[in-house]
């Protein structure tokens, strides 16, 4: 499993992992999950966007049917840039089905295109991860898509961490509120920032208490009123510290219709939703954004709801472009 050791100033191994689960032609059991969860992918690279963005007329049924009717609305994406931070050069690639056709992709490829069809209009950028250079922002909403996590011996704090000139861009932007900034939970089965076979994700760790930080779980489905959908067995949950709870959500990942599961593939959903609530609310900042989201979240739709699993619930992007203006 590839490593990353050049990205921090303290002597430790750190790797860099992917927070998806990669995908399988047949959905694998639940022994060969976890031995995807854990690191069958190390992912963290970046290239040019897929030809296959093209929207059809309907959207395909991994998606919510939120976001159809926000097309239908008019709300594409528009003047947001979606930044996707993740691996486009390594040698690494899986199959899955995004509702048009099989493609073998790397996981920057899969997230990126994933987040492209929920925002068909938004401007969406590609960023390797091994480059460690910062995240350059665009004109007008940015939107960061972190489908990874930075995993080091337990024990460490967040500042004691050298972090390159890319995580720390992404932190910053965070705190200031300067881009919203999606980040997949992880696949271990554990609270956020929690220990996995001696292990933390520092970059969770991080973004904890950050304004316009996002950490996305995984559903097993989108969940209904009368069909509630739980959360999916590898995903990591929002836990005890009401910092996660009122920054955590979670969306479905239906891998039984694309061959495609992990918390990886829940962040890009997230990131296409913000872009959508931007072309609406032009105005809105960041926060502003992040917060509606957040507050408009559904535990209707939930099995057993509880903050310390869900956090603030099923994203709805329905709820969230309802008002008339947010603040």
């Amino acid at each position: 499993m590839p490593a990353r050791h050049l990205k921090f100033g303290i002597a430790t191994a750190f790797a860099m992992l992917s927070a998806p689960i990669a995908s399988a032609q047949e959905a694998p059991d639940a022994d060969e999950m976890a031995a995807l969860c854990h690191g069958g992918l190390s992912i963290c690279v970046s290239a040019t966007i897929p030809a296959a963005r093209t929207q059809a007329a309907t959207t395909p049924g991994w998606m919510s049917p939120d976001v159809g009717a926000a097309w239908a609305a008019g709300y594409k994406g528009k003047g947001a840039t979606i930044t996707i931070v993740d691996d486009f050069s390594s040698t690494s690639r899986f199959s899955g089905n995004f509702g048009i056709g099989v493609q073998t992709q790397r996981h920057g490829e899969w997230t990126r295109e994933e987040a492209s069809m929920i925002a068909p209009l938004a401007t969406i950028r590609s960023k390797d991860f091994t480059t460690s250079s910062s995240v350059t922002l665009a004109p007008g909403l940015n939107v960061l898509n972190l489908s990874y996590g930075m995993y080091a011996t337990a024990g460490y704090s967040p500042n004691q961490i050298g972090w390159s000139a890319e995580e720390a861009s992404i932190i910053s932007y965070a705190t200031r509120g300067s881009a919203i900034v999606s980040k997949a939970a992880g696949n271990d089965s554990v609270a956020v920032g929690g220990v996995t076979n001696g292990q933390q994700d520092y970059l969770d760790l991080a973004l904890v208490g950050k304004a316009s930080a996002i950490f996305v779980g995984a559903l097993s489905t989108n969940g209904t009123t009368t069909n509630k959908a739980q959360l999916a067995w590898y995903s990591n949950y929002a836990g005890s510290n009401p910092l996660v709870q009122s920054h955590f959500l979670v969306v479905g990942v239906d891998g039984s219709k694309t061959d495609l599961y992990g918390t990886s593939f829940a962040a890009p959903i997230i990131s296409g939703y913000a872009a959508i609530i931007g072309s609406k609310f032009t105005k809105a900042t960041p926060t502003q954004i992040t917060n509606d989201l957040l507050n408009t979240a559904r535990t209707d739709t939930l099995v057993n709801y509880n903050a310390s699993v869900y956090g603030k619930g099923e994203a709805s992007l329905s709820r969230a472009l309802a008002p008339v203006a947010i603040r």
